[in-house]
């Protein structure tokens, strides 16, 4: 009731001189920039090359334009909404203010007692019918008062859905992962429908979806830690330049069914090096990689039985070595390639322990052999080993074990209950003969 809602149009008004700015810009980077690849004095490849390149930031400008309209148009429309509704509110407590209630700055509906004659206070301490009368009318401003603050809320909501929703590059093919959003628009009513339509399709027959994804590039960066005396960690460097990087993992449940499955793609270099010697354990890994990868996997589970797959396919030059031993298993192993691989991972479980086959196909020059025995970051036991070499041609091949303790411990509960269940039901059964 308090807040200054102008605030909302005083920052339409500068994200529309923002739209303007980029306008500006759009138009030198277009004369300076772009219009160099445009004219004759720089012909052929290069030149066609940068063409593209430039003409992706051009676009982006454009892009920032439609974005800062399309912000400036959703805070105005959010300034009409709130201006609009709290209007009806005040309008509300003063009608309920002149039906004789009294109205608190929590917006709590009383009867206001302060104005009644000795007649009428006499009246409501010995007339319960018109003591009912008096909790139907506060009950009924109470109802009206909550309503409309609720109508706020419901408002607040979709100016953040909507104000979260238009800074998000919805055109994958603009040559940019997370630019600015060309098809921004400026209507709240839109994004709220859109999401809601996302809610809808989200819950059908019993099914619940739920996913996320996230996407970055390009970008550069390096980090360094240790010596850590403390937890015994040596150091730990890494360094990487990413082209791009998109992940994106959803999973659709209904009762003890569940389909789930995720995905990741990556292009650049990167590097790293780590060790250390605590009261875990000891371990220490290197490794440096150069190219694009992408991976996808899947899984299906009806209660305690379960399939999944997963498949990969790499192309770059890549390097490693770790190994490892501690409290929680023994690891080890090493590979040099350069090339292109494509493989694949398919398996069971039922109640916890899962068997699985991997396989990869090479083309290019390379070795890797790796050896595992401890236990996981998902929190289950893995047993593996891979072999794999190619001189042109070649590839790899890998058997998995895994066990899930806290599956199988949920899968004994289950077979449990289900043994007493049965056992009291012949129980029931030789009782009901006598």
């Amino acid at each position: 009731m308090t807040t200054d809602l102008a605030t909302l149009t005083t920052a339409a008004s500068r994200w529309d001189g923002m739209a303007k700015e980029f306008h500006k810009q759009e138009f030198a980077y277009k004369r300076d920039v772009y219009g160099i690849s445009m004219g004759q004095t720089w012909t052929g490849l290069s030149a066609d090359a940068a063409n593209k390149r430039f003409a992706v930031t051009l676009k982006e400008f454009q892009n920032a334009q439609v974005e800062a309209e399309a912000v400036a148009s959703l805070l105005r429309d959010a300034h009409t909404q709130f201006t609009d509704l709290r209007k009806k509110l005040e309008s509300a407590r003063a009608d309920a203010v002149e039906a004789g209630m009294a109205v608190s700055d929590n917006g709590v509906v009383s009867y206001d007692t302060a104005k009644l004659s000795d007649g009428e206070r006499t009246a409501l301490h010995h007339d319960p019918d018109y003591q009912q009368s008096v909790r139907t009318a506060v009950a009924s401003w109470q109802a009206r008062i909550d309503q409309l603050v609720k109508d706020v809320g419901d408002a607040d909501t979709g100016v953040e859905i909507a104000l979260k929703a238009v800074v998000i590059d919805s055109d994958i093919n603009d040559g940019t992962l997370t630019g600015f959003n060309g098809q921004a628009q400026g209507d709240i009513e839109k994004y709220e429908a859109a999401a809601a339509a996302r809610d809808t399709r989200t819950k059908t027959d019993g099914w619940v979806a739920d996913g996320e994804t996230e996407a970055s590039g390009p970008g550069v960066g390096t980090s360094a830690t240790g010596p850590d005396t403390g937890t015994g960690k040596l150091g730990e460097a890494e360094a990487h330049a990413d082209l791009g990087r998109a992940s994106a993992e959803g999973s659709l449940t209904n009762g003890p069914m569940k389909l789930a499955g995720e995905a990741e793609a990556y292009a650049g270099a990167k590097g790293s090096a780590a060790g250390g010697i605590t009261n875990e354990g000891i371990k220490g890994e290197a490794g440096a990689f150069a190219g694009a990868e992408a991976t996808a996997s899947g899984r299906a589970d009806a209660g305690p039985v379960g399939v999944y797959a997963r498949a990969e396919t790499k192309a770059g030059a890549e390097a490693g070595v770790n190994a490892g031993a501690g409290l929680e298993g023994l690891q080890a192993g090493a590979e040099a390639f350069a090339g292109a691989k494509a493989g694949a991972a398919g398996g069971a479980d039922i109640g916890g322990i899962g068997a699985g086959a991997t396989v990869e196909g090479w083309a290019g020059i390379g070795a890797e052999a790796e050896a595992t025995l401890g236990k996981g970051t998902d929190g289950k036991w893995h047993i593996g080993a891979t072999t794999g070499v190619a001189l042109g041609l070649g590839g790899e091949v890998g058997f998995e074990v895994t066990v899930d303790p806290g599956k199988i411990a949920d899968t004994a509960s289950d077979a449990a209950d289900a043994v007493g269940d049965a056992a009291g039901a012949v129980g029931d059964a030789v009782g009901s003969l006598f």
